[in-house]
């Protein structure tokens, strides 16, 4: 069965290629891909295979059954786009102003439904159940797997199996890792209320930007001084907004980041943190503050037995040359829903083509991977689902 499943992928790699660069021109941002979900129904209503569109949102589940009673396995693929200008130079560039995918859905899509076409055929030799998740929205909390999970999309599922296009490392790498992968990723938001002036008179106003700019500094002592150095954690300020004519002392400024953990006490420490130094400076200043944090996707945490049986799997497709473990990775996924529901893991593909020295990183106007690896991740999250269906 592996050997016909690995046939099928490569006579359908032209058609995985063609599906990745046209979903690549047509991107939409999460929570809004209503016609990418109505592009990956579609594709199944053509080959016949029973789908559910709606699932949560923009989510779209499919399943191939086979003609034996079996265990069920889910395999999952994003499909949403980021608000950012594409700027590479390729025929395939984004056609929507100021959206692009950059960060590899395109591939992860492309990828699920070929694989799909190909089960599909094998399915009178099947035992089981194959579960093919689309999931909408990852790149923005509240994100689309929670949705979907209480939508249904996990019911009766036995194992779940996913995989990231992981563009900055050579193609023919797996990367995998026991236990947490990927962090928790929170965001925060504050407001400093001072009261403003004219820049020639600043002992006549209380400086929005100066405290704001103590308060960055100060921030990057949490990790430094408060966290324990063997518990990873980061604390990054991404925007400073106070904008002002050049001769005005700022009334308001408003500083927004994100926290990224693996444990949950640093995780609460962090935020009780943020608000004791951010009372403090204020004080201290006589100015008042507003803050808000929001709690983003959990840490992906993969399961030992499931993480065991992947790395098998790699060791097996032919084009795979390097299987290693992995550090965690502080970026998030709301892949983390599904391990927290059902038995699984979450593994990268490598994607970086030979002939690229410095790859772009994923989130880069210019981001872009070796296509050729998706036909890697179709033959891993394909292999694993049929030897879990015959183990």
């Amino acid at each position: 069965m592996i050997e016909h499943l690995y046939e099928r992928l490569k006579a359908y790699y032209d058609e995985m290629v063609a599906i990745r660069r046209y979903l690549h021109q047509h991107p939409e941002l999460s929570f809004q891909e209503y016609n990418t979900a109505k592009y990956i129904a579609n594709y199944y209503k053509a080959l016949g295979i029973p789908v559910r569109e709606h699932v949560g949102g923009n989510g779209v589940v499919a399943k191939i059954v086979g003609a034996k009673p079996g265990k069920t396995v889910a395999l999952r693929a994003d499909f949403d786009a980021l608000p950012i200008q594409d700027e590479k130079d390729v025929p395939y560039k984004s056609t929507v102003p100021g959206v692009m995918h950059a960060c590899g859905h395109d591939g992860h899509t492309a990828t699920l439904l070929v694989l799909a076409k190909a089960l599909y055929e094998m399915k009178k030799a099947l035992s089981g159940t194959i579960v093919l998740i689309h999931q909408h929205a990852e790149e923005y909390a509240p994100g689309g797997a929670i949705s979907m999970i209480e939508d249904g999309c996990l019911e009766g599922v036995d194992v779940i199996f996913g995989t990231h296009l992981w563009a900055t490392e050579p193609t023919g790498k797996i990367q995998y890792r026991t236990g947490p992968i990927m962090a928790a990723a929170d965001r925060f938001e504050i407001t400093i209320q001072g009261s403003g002036g004219h820049g020639a008179q600043p002992h006549k106003t209380k400086d929005a930007i100066v405290v704001a700019s103590q308060l960055v500094l100060v921030l990057q002592q949490i990790v430094s001084r408060r966290v324990n150095p063997l518990q990873p954690a980061v604390v990054s300020i991404g925007s400073f907004m106070a904008d002002n004519a050049f001769n005005v002392i700022a009334d308001t400024a408003k500083l927004v980041g994100t926290v990224r953990t693996f444990d949950e006490a640093v995780r609460s420490e962090i935020e009780r943190e943020i608000e004791r130094i951010t009372k403090g400076i204020c004080l201290a200043a006589d100015c008042s503050y507003q803050y808000a944090y929001t709690r983003g996707y959990p840490p992906v945490v993969n399961h030992e037995e499931e993480t065991s049986f992947i790395v098998k799997i790699a060791k097996q497709i032919p084009e795979v040359t390097i299987v290693e473990e992995t550090e965690p990775h502080m970026g998030g996924e709301d892949f983390a829903y599904y391990l927290q529901k059902v038995k699984g893991t979450f593994f990268f593909t490598g994607a970086k083509a030979d002939d690229v020295t410095t790859p772009f990183p994923h989130h880069h106007p210019k981001f872009d991977f070796d296509e050729k690896a998706m036909l890697i991740a179709a033959k891993m999250l394909g292999t694993a689902a049929l030897r879990f269906l015959t183990k």
